[in-house]
This record gives structure tokens, C-alpha cells and sequence, in this order.
């Protein structure tokens, strides 16, 4: 037992008042912790509440803007019951024209019949009178029609695709070439097109596959084991592309010996993705309008001016189904199979992606009788003086990186002083081009090709400058309207009055494609 301490002993320091001064320090330190995080935590709702509100706000205001745009009219809402989808019980090609000949009357009944007719003063495609009513003139080029050459058998059959809001117009001078080199073409009209606007508001990518389908059938049927080509201009060309990879799935199918591309839909911006929100949200409000990307007025015979929101997703839900097609078959190397490709593309493109074409498409296609033939920009000093920006060093890095399975065609300026074209001809293997004088030159003003511009030849009678002998002539030619005067005036957008519609070069192009349906391929 200790003893206890004597009375003189010091004390022992009490240990409460150090254990206090910590208790407290420990104490602040959480409530400032606490106070931070409450602090944070409601900066960071705030902030949370502030960016969705911001985005809810933008979100109303573009609704808003959407809906105050013109009004709908007949052919904008009028969805005609006779177009033909992939569940239509038509098993033949004449089953397909027969539904068309009761289309084309539906729209005889509901919307011409409903609108009246005109003077040729009133430029209106819906209305009887109009010199920009497709039915006034000799032939209805909206509707699909055949090409039959004249004296002996056919060598060949061709089947031509036209593009999205477009009709079997846009390669009509094509077919009417191929036809004068032997060939049986048809020119297809796919559905939803041709008609009116309103048909683009429910169509679908697949009943325009199973359409170009019942076509292949029918051409394969009359002509036997004869060639058969396809012809694609831009979603026509996403088809014809499509139908060829099925194809290769598909051991029934009609195959085809070769497939042209022109201005070809293989890649489209991902926005298009998320474009069809914009419907939906107008169909869940209730406001029609909101299905339409533009509203604009019907001017053109061929082709709509309005454009809806599906008909972008189609486009889309379309490029996507190849992506996946290419890369199953890639995966089970089933690719060889492909048919020889001959595309043209401008470098610069406003509507499909030119890179996408090489990376989407060319870059994956094993064989040696693919080709791609772009066209350059006018690089002459006073224009290249102007551009906004320049496609060629990513176009060039691209086909350097893409170990180039293709050969490649490219008409350039000679030089920077000169508008006079060469073309070089870069083979699938090897980097020195063969160098060549194609008697082209750019013309006057003119800074580039568009989208919309390759499948028509300067006479087009509606988007040329100029006129064929003994073609139609049109009320006015489309690719040479420039109307001058203050802005917001009239419907006629700047940008539709400047994009170039007609093709200087067409004459070599149709060379180069009545060439490949001879004899497809070149290295």
C-alpha cells in the first residue's frame, strides 16, 4: 500500500482545462466544416436549380420560336393513305406502281382539288396552273418511271435512288444517258417522296430499303443474269449501300454487279440524333409545327422545301444500320463480297460528311476496284483569298492514315493562277499519281461544288443556266435565281439563291459512270 502524499507535496496539474480548450477546438473545426458543406451544398443546388432553369428557359423560348413560324398548310398535314411502307401487301414491282397510281390520285383529290387553280403568274407547286405544278408538264418526274433502250436487248439494268425531300428527277439525265448506252433503267420513287411534304412526317428508312427491294427483284426478273447497277445520289446512296451489305447477308437477294455514288448520305452530324426530341416534345404539346425543321414555301416541282424532323432521324437510323452492318461483317470477314464502288464527292459538303465517307466507308472495304473521285475547291489566289476554312489537310491526313484499300481520283487546279482543271489519279497502291488534262475549267464565280449540285448538268431545264435543245422550258430556272433587293423580304432564302445547283463538270462525270457500268473497277 503507497503512502499518501505529504502535505507539502506540490499538486498535480489539472488535466481539465487543456481537455476543455481542445473539446472546443475540435467543435468549431466540425461546425466550420458543417457550415462549409451546408454552404457548398447549397451554392451547388442553387447553381444546379440556376443551369436547369436556364436550360428549361432556352428550351421554352425555342419552343416558342419553333411554333411562331408560318402556318401549315394542306400539304404540310394532309398524310396520304396510300403510300406504300414495308408491311403493304405488295408483293411485286407492278403491285409498287399500281399503289402509286392510287397515291397520285389521293393527291389529285385531297390537296390539288382543295386548292384551286392559278394564273402562270403564281409560282405554287400545289396548285393546278402554276408553272411550278410538276403536273403540268409533259411528264410527272416525281413519279418512278423506266428507261427502255431503243433497238435490241438490254446489256444491263440500272436502278437509280434520289436523295432525301427529293424525286426521281434529280437522276433523270443520268438514267436518260445510261439508257443511250444500253441499259434498262428505272428511276425510283422511294416512299414518302414525290407527293407532298406531309409524307416525310411518318415514313421510315425501311420501307424505302424494302421499295429499293421489290425494284432489284423486278429488274433481275427482266433481265436475267444480266448486270445489274445501282445509282445512289446522297440518301439514295445510303440505300444502295445498305441494300448491298444485306446482300451479303442475305443470299436471296438481288445482288448488284456495281454501285455509284454520288454525293453519298454515309455520315451525318450526331446532332441528327437528337433532332427527333424536338418532334416529340411538339407532339407531346400538341403542337404540330414542331415536326418541321423548316416551313417553307413549295416553289420547287421536284423537290420539298419544307423538311421534316423525321425525315433527318431517318437518315440517320439509316447511316447507323450500315455502321453496324460494316462492322459485323468486318468481324467475320464477309466484306469481300462487297460490289465495286465508284463514288463522287465535293470536298466541302453542307449536308453529308465527306470524311465519313472515307472513314465510314472506303477505309473498310477490302478489294481493288473501288474508287473515290473528289472534287477540290477553286483554289485560284483571288478565291482562296476568301475561304472560311480548308478541307484539303484533313481529307489529306485522313486517306494517308486510312492505309487506302481504294484508288483515288482528285480534279484540282493546275495551278493557283489558272481555273483550268487536272486530274490525278492516285492508284490503290503507290503515292505518285498519274496526272491527266480533262479539257474541264472552272467557271466564273464559281468557288466550289454542293451537295446539290452533281447529278445536274448546266442545261437542267429547272437547276441548270441554261437550256437543252428541245427541253421543257421551266418558269424559271431555279439554279439561276439571284434576286436582288433588302433582306427578310422574300421566301426565297439568300442561301438557297447562292448554293450552286448545277454541275460544270457533269458531262465528265457521266463519262466516268457510263464507263463503270461497262466495265466496273479501276486501279
Amino acid at each position: 500500500m503507497n503512502d499518501p502524499a505529504p502535505d507539502d507535496a506540490p499538486a498535480t496539474p489539472d488535466p481539465a482545462p487543456r481537455r476543455g480548450a481542445v473539446h472546443h477546438l475540435i467543435s468549431w473545426s466540425k461546425f466550420l466544416a458543417w457550415l462549409t458543406l451546408t454552404v457548398a451544398g447549397r451554392v451547388a443546388s442553387f447553381a444546379f436549380f440556376l443551369v436547369m432553369g436556364g436550360i428549361l428557359a432556352l428550351l421554352i423560348l425555342g419552343v416558342v420560336a419553333l411554333d411562331r413560324r408560318d402556318d401549315l398548310s394542306l400539304w404540310h398535314t394532309t398524310v396520304l393513305e396510300e403510300e406504300f411502307t414495308e408491311d403493304s401487301d405488295d408483293e411485286t414491282f407492278a403491285d409498287y406502281l399500281a399503289r402509286e397510281d392510287r397515291l397520285f390520285e389521293e393527291l389529285e383529290a385531297r390537296i390539288y382539288d382543295e386548292t384551286g387553280a392559278v394564273g402562270p403568274d403564281v409560282i405554287h407547286r400545289y396548285q393546278k396552273g402554276s408553272p411550278a405544278d410538276p403536273t403540268g408538264y409533259a411528264s410527272n418526274w416525281n413519279r418512278t418511271f423506266q428507261l427502255v433502250p431503243e433497238g435490241g436487248a438490254p446489256t444491263c439494268g440500272v436502278l437509280l435512288l434520289h436523295g432525301m425531300s427529293d424525286s426521281p428527277y434529280s437522276l433523270r439525265a443520268i438514267g436518260e444517258r445510261l439508257r443511250r448506252e444500253g441499259a434498262h433503267v428505272i428511276g425510283l420513287r422511294l416512299p414518302g417522296h414525290g407527293t407532298a411534304p406531309s409524307g416525310l412526317l411518318e415514313f421510315t428508312h425501311r420501307d424505302m430499303a424494302a421499295a429499293v427491294e421489290l425494284a432489284m427483284r423486278h429488274l433481275r426478273g427482266t433481265l436475267g443474269d444480266r448486270p445489274l447497277y445501282l445509282v445512289g445520289y446522297s440518301n439514295g446512296g445510303a440505300l444502295s449501300v445498305h441494300h448491298a451489305l444485306e446482300c451479303l447477308e442475305d443470299e436471296t437477294l438481288p445482288k448488284a454487279d456495281g454501285i455509284v455514288l454520288i454525293s453519298p448520305a454515309i455520315g451525318v452530324t450526331p446532332m441528327a440524333a437528337f433532332a427527333v426530341w424536338q418532334g416529340r416534345i411538339g407532339h407531346w404539346l400538341g403542337l404540330e409545327k414542331l415536326a418541321w425543321n423548316s416551313i417553307s414555301a413549295e416553289y420547287d416541282p421536284y423537290k420539298y422545301n419544307s423538311f421534316a424532323v423525321n425525315a433527318g432521324d431517318q437518315v440517320y437510323r439509316l447511316t447507323a444500320d450500315i455502321a453496324r452492318h460494316l462492322s459485323r461483317l468486318d468481324d467475320e470477314d464477309r466484306l469481300a463480297g462487297f460490289p465495286p464502288v465508284l463514288a463522287f464527292q465535293s470536298v466541302v459538303d453542307a449536308t453529308v460528311s465527306t470524311p465519313a465517307l472515307i472513314e465510314g466507308l472506303f477505309s473498310k472495304l477490302p478489294g481493288e476496284n473501288h474508287e473515290l473521285v473528289l472534287f477540290d475547291l477553286n483554289r485560284t489566289g483571288l478565291i482562296e483569298s476568301f475561304l472560311a476554312q480548308d478541307p484539303g489537310e484533313h481529307l489529306g491526313e485522313l486517306i494517308r492514315t486510312s492505309q487506302k484499300p481504294f484508288s483515288l481520283t482528285v480534279l484540282r487546279n493546275r495551278n493557283e493562277h489558272e481555273t483550268a482543271l487536272e486530274e490525278r489519279h492516285y492508284p490503290r497502291t503507290g503515292a505518285t499519281p498519274e496526272i491527266t488534262d480533262p479539257g474541264l475549267a472552272w467557271p466564273q464565280g464559281i468557288y466550289s461544288l454542293s451537295h446539290v449540285a452533281l447529278p445536274f448538268p448546266p442545261e437542267d431545264p429547272l437547276y441548270g443556266n441554261g437550256l437543252a435543245p428541245g427541253e421543257e422550258k421551266a418558269a424559271f430556272q431555279i439554279g439561276n435565281v439571284v434576286l436582288r433587293g433588302e433582306k427578310g423580304v422574300i421566301r426565297i432564302t439568300p442561301v438557297d439563291q447562292l448554293r450552286l445547283r448545277w454541275n460544270p463538270f457533269h458531262p465528265w462525270l457521266e463519262d466516268r459512270i457510263a464507263g463503270f457500268v461497262k466495265s466496273p473497277g479501276r486501279r
